[in-house]
């Protein structure tokens, strides 16, 4: 609950921006948030179809391992205060948002995802993708 309700903050202060979130955001309260916040952290996660390569989830892996990425989000990547769910996240939203954090045009609230992202290679980002969309959506 506590990410959802960080991510809308963001969208409504103008730290985070989507042509979409951004004027739903703007004209939430922060009561409309935790309501929201609460709402989406009952809902069953389901998993999102995705083509994964079993090779480069492997290596997606060994990079989580050596990255240390399941001390934030926790392990099997179900999250955590201000660490994301990953876990059942789609494809397409995780490359997006891995890259975004490696070009700092994404950001997330202490700066931990830009610092982490900024040693990986693309190459390691995609292999970290097919890793983690392939955990599927346990809680």
């Amino acid at each position: 609950m506590f990410f959802t309700h960080w991510q809308l903050i963001k969208y409504r202060d103008g730290r985070r921006k989507d042509p979409q979130m951004t004027p739903v955001a703007e004209r939430l309260t922060d009561a409309d948030m935790a309501d929201l916040a609460a709402f989406y952290q009952s809902q069953p996660a389901r998993p999102r179809p995705a083509a994964i390569d079993a090779e480069r989830a492997a290596a997606g892996h060994r990079l989580a391992d050596l990255h240390h990425c399941s001390s934030c989000h926790r392990p099997g990547f179900t999250g955590q205060q201000q660490a994301a769910r990953l876990a059942g996240q789609d494809f397409d939203y995780l490359l997006r948002l891995l890259r975004g954090f490696k070009a700092r045009t994404a950001a997330d609230l202490d700066g931990t995802m830009t610092v982490a992202a900024q040693p990986l290679s693309d190459e390691d980002i995609v292999s970290l993708v097919h890793y983690i969309a392939g955990l599927g959506a346990s809680r």
